[in-house]
Parts: C-alpha cells; sequence; structure tokens
C-alpha cells in the first residue's frame, strides 16, 4: 500500500503554464506529454501519445486538425482530456464529450477559453488526492480481515489481495457505469432536432 500511495503523490497533471505559447509539430507534441505525464506510465517502455494516435484522434474526429502540420495549446488540452478518458470511455462517449467542447471553445477568443476550463477541471480534480488515498486505505484495511479463518498464510495472503483488487474494481466498475448514464442522458436531452418533414408532395397531373 505504500508504493500505491507514492504513486498516487507522484500523479500529476499538465499544468496551463507549462504548456507552450507556440504551436508544436507532432515530434514536439509527443515528446511534450511523453516528457510531462511520464509519472503515470506503467511501465518505462509505455508510450503516451504516438504520431498514429495522434492521426486517429483527428480521424474520429475527436481532436480538431492541426494549421499548417501545427498544434496549439488548445490541442495539447484536449490531447489530455482523451489520455484521461480513453482508459475508461469509449470512441463514441469520448466524441460525445469532446464535440461540445471543441465546437464551442477551441478557437481563439472564445469565452470561456479552453484555458480556462482546463486550469479550473483540474484544479478541482487536484483536490481529490487525499480524499482518494483515504478511500483506498479503507479498503485495504477491509480486505485485509477478511478470510482470517484461513489457515494457510500463502492462500490468506493471496485472497486478501484479491479482495482488495476485487473492491477497487467494484468501484470503478460503478463510477464507469455512472459516467455512461450521465453521458447518455445528456446527449439525449442536447440532441439535435430535426424539422419534421412536410406531407405536402409537388403531383404531376
Amino acid at each position: 500500500m505504500n508504493s500505491i500511495f507514492a504513486k498516487i503523490a507522484e500523479l500529476d497533471y499538465i499544468k496551463p503554464d507549462e504548456i507552450p505559447n507556440i504551436a508544436l509539430y507532432m515530434d514536439q507534441v509527443t515528446t511534450f506529454m511523453d516528457e510531462q505525464l511520464a509519472a503515470s506510465k506503467r511501465y518505462e517502455s509505455d508510450k503516451i501519445l504516438t504520431k498514429t494516435m495522434i492521426n486517429n484522434y483527428a480521424k474520429n474526429n475527436l481532436l480538431p486538425s492541426p494549421v499548417k502540420k501545427k498544434y496549439s495549446k488548445e490541442h495539447i488540452y484536449i490531447l489530455t482530456f482523451i489520455y484521461y478518458f480513453k482508459n475508461i470511455l469509449s470512441i463514441s462517449d469520448i466524441q460525445k464529450m469532446l464535440n461540445p467542447l471543441t465546437e464551442k471553445f477551441f478557437d481563439e477568443g472564445s469565452k470561456p477559453d479552453l484555458d480556462y476550463i482546463y486550469k479550473e477541471i483540474f484544479s478541482m480534480e487536484s483536490s481529490l488526492a487525499r480524499p482518494l488515498s483515504k478511500d483506498i486505505f479503507a479498503k485495504s484495511e477491509q480486505a485485509s480481515n477478511a478470510f482470517s479463518d484461513v489457515k494457510n498464510d500463502d492462500d490468506r495472503e493471496f485472497l486478501q489481495f484479491f479482495s482488495l483488487v476485487c473492491l477497487l474494481s467494484f468501484d470503478v466498475y460503478m463510477k464507469k457505469n455512472m459516467i455512461e448514464s450521465l453521458i447518455d442522458d445528456y446527449s439525449a436531452k442536447h440532441a439535435p432536432k430535426h424539422p419534421e418533414k412536410s406531407d405536402k408532395t409537388d403531383r404531376k397531373k
């Protein structure tokens, strides 16, 4: 558990003032993202972002196209959202989340702009680290008290470990379902209304 808590403490997000105000080429974008989010890697060889990923995001209408092959800081914000969303949401759900964001707030001069939106959201999320650690610790305590009647030490250790993984997985599963329900409800309420087709038709006599 100490290693888990240490991992949580290391996790950070890309702060708005760390993003260059100049447009970047794709190689510069992938290097920047890899350096900024290195702490979130599971394995050293993992890639945060690749050229193929960026091209696929643009192809699937998740990311606006670059301007003259250069990506603005607004692109970096969107790529960061995608990075976190892709671990739990489908491409379709990410589209539903990001399309309104890019349509309304991506262009320079938008009010509010993506810089403000990004800063506001991640300032809220950064405050969740301590409550998250407390929740994980409580689940760990619950799991460590389970299967106390199992005599074999190795078996008991595995079953307690398995219990903790199940508790954390169930938590993620429930929250994932809640997120999907929220997206479905919002999408249903804001679905485009198609004008009714006229029943009148021109008929030749």
